[in-house]
């Protein structure tokens, strides 16, 4: 059978247990399993061997278990870059990327900006400025071992230059970048423990701790932030759609020309404020 109609049965196996994407989803697990890209997956006349029809048939019941996409492909990709991803660190998601537009649109043309990526997780973000701003600093933190070795190997896998630490928001940062920093960029856990309840088992998937926080972490962000950037150097942080007013009143104490920017859904996606 040629893998084009094998596709077109997973992709209603997939349906029928309520998969989103699944055309995409399949697509995306056969050239995983085959090594090779979508053209190359069309133009195979040879079917399955064996071996690769029953390794599809896992992956298969795995995502229809609710095992992510990310964690059976391995990797994410995320702007101009892909990441590798792996359960136990948080899988980045394609929102994020507007957290990056507004973070370059305030570096402008800035080509030795020194960045800091708080809660940095596969190193997504902070990889992603670093690829699109050659030439700045980018420092990254998170509180989890897995996530600082994993940000650490996208790095080096992607030839792209960031310092990843280990700690709590900005404590890691070397003492000498204090009040040197033109950005700080985060995307903190941001969902409530009822919101938690109601995802779907493939975002669950993804560890509590980095999905869970409601916004206490945008109000020590905050504080801690002033102490580190430059005057008139940015704080901008992604949040959850109904916390635009509340986070804004957070940083609107420290910060000046603080504003709400939304997704590309029109949905409340990123707040940014500039040292006073």
């Amino acid at each position: 059978m040629r893998p084009s109609e094998v596709l077109t049965r997973a992709t209603a196996y997939l349906e029928r247990h309520g998969v989103d994407d699944a055309r995409d989803s399949a697509e995306a697990l056969m050239m995983t399993i085959l090594s090779t890209d979508r053209a190359g997956l069309y133009a195979r006349t040879d079917g399955l061997s064996t071996s690769e029809a029953r390794t599809f048939g896992r992956a298969l019941c795995q995502r229809c278990a609710g095992t992510p996409l990310q964690h059976l492909t391995g990797e994410q990709a995320f702007r101009r870059i892909t990441v590798t991803v792996r359960p136990g660190v948080f899988i980045p998601r394609p929102e994020t990327e507007v957290l990056v537009d507004v973070a370059l649109e305030w570096l402008g043309e800035r080509r030795e900006s020194v960045v800091v990526d708080a809660g940095t997780g596969t190193g997504a973000v902070a990889l992603a400025i670093a690829d699109e701003r050659s030439g700045s600093s980018v420092f990254a933190t998170d509180l989890s071992a897995e996530a600082v070795e994993l940000a650490r190997e996208n790095g080096a896998r992607l030839g792209l230059s960031i310092t990843v630490l280990r700690g709590d928001l900005l404590e890691p940062l070397p003492i000498e970048l204090r009040g040197e920093v033109d950005l700080v960029v985060s995307n903190p856990p941001y969902m409530t423990a009822a919101e938690y309840e109601d995802l779907p088992a493939d975002v669950r998937a993804d560890p509590r701790l980095a999905l869970v926080g409601g916004t206490h972490l945008h109000e020590r962000l905050a504080a801690e932030a002033i102490g580190w950037l430059r005057p008139g150097g940015a704080l901008v942080v992604e949040i959850g759609a109904e916390q635009g007013p509340e986070v804004a009143k957070f940083i609107e104490g420290s910060y000046e020309d603080v504003r709400i920017v939304p997704d590309l859904t029109g949905r409340d996606r990123i707040v940014v404020g500039r040292r006073q």
